[in-house]
């Protein structure tokens, strides 16, 4: 099958540390908590949930498992890209940075080590393609200072509406099995194969909805470590029907141990 309308939704993480987590995703991201529970706080914009953090404090870290590389933010514009960037600039926050070619992006770590990418994409029409129809990606750096200067005007006041969970990458300990998983079973489409140890996946014609890579060497599946719990694919009633669904809520884990929660929006 060939996997068509999705979103993606917000991904869970577990952490030890709820109330410096919760800090950095408002303070740092500019995120608004959207609802707080005894071991749960929601985060996101005011129209939508992007980052839940279930509060184990007694969660350890596994540097040999498999799980989250980042979860990657899409802003919607490079105008509202620059406005954040230069929000960290003045908060000291250290961060990479990768023109992609199809975006524009920057990343960090929260405090607990989990990826964030924080991009904006290029019209659709900039994409170029690969003769066998696989978009074009590269690292290169980004102009950085242009983007600056286009944001000058745009004071950041938080994540802005129309901010939506780009995509999803995860360290794997194999790209065979992924393939198997994220193509194969949710039926998302390769969209770049020419990455050394990685491959991208999407569905609507997207670059990528997921990413996929064994650099890190991970040898252990995903447990209950600090870490990511589970990423949210949200789908309608024709699409849950085709990947198997018999409810609007339920849940799929692929060889590495990673949770994705499919949810159906006209539920």
């Amino acid at each position: 099958m060939k996997i068509e309308n999705i979103e993606l939704g917000p991904v869970m993480l577990r952490v030890r540390d709820i109330a410096q987590m919760t800090r950095f995703y408002v303070n740092v991201i500019g995120m608004s908590v959207l609802e707080e529970a005894e071991e749960w706080v929601t985060l996101g914009t005011k129209e939508r949930s992007l980052v839940i953090l279930h509060s184990v404090p007694q969660a350890k870290t596994n540097p040999r498992a498999a799980g989250l590389f980042h979860l990657a933010i899409l802003l919607p514009s490079r105008v509202e890209l620059g406005s954040i960037l230069a929000h960290l600039i003045e908060q000291r926050i250290e961060v990479g940075q990768g023109d992609h070619l199809v975006s524009e992006a920057f990343y960090l770590n929260d405090p607990e080590g989990n990826g964030i990418e924080l991009y904006a994409d290029r019209p659709k029409e900039q994409w170029s393609y690969e003769a066998n129809g696989h978009v074009k990606m590269a690292t290169e750096p980004v102009d950085y200072e242009s983007m600056l200067q286009e944001a000058s005007n745009r004071p950041f006041n938080g994540l802005p509406i129309g901010t939506i969970m780009g995509h999803v990458h995860f360290k794997v300990r194999s790209i065979e099995a992924a393939k198997r998983f994220y193509h194969d079973r949710l039926g998302f489409s390769i969209t770049t194969d020419s990455y050394p140890g990685a491959l991208f996946l999407a569905a609507d014609g997207y670059h990528h909805h997921i990413g996929t890579n064994v650099w890190a060497r991970s040898s252990e599946t995903l447990g209950a470590e600090a870490g990511i719990e589970a990423w949210t694919l949200l789908v309608n009633e024709e699409t849950n029907q085709a990947l198997g669904g018999t409810s609007s809520e339920w849940s799929l884990t692929d060889e590495d141990g990673i949770t994705v929660h499919i949810k159906r929006t006209d539920a």
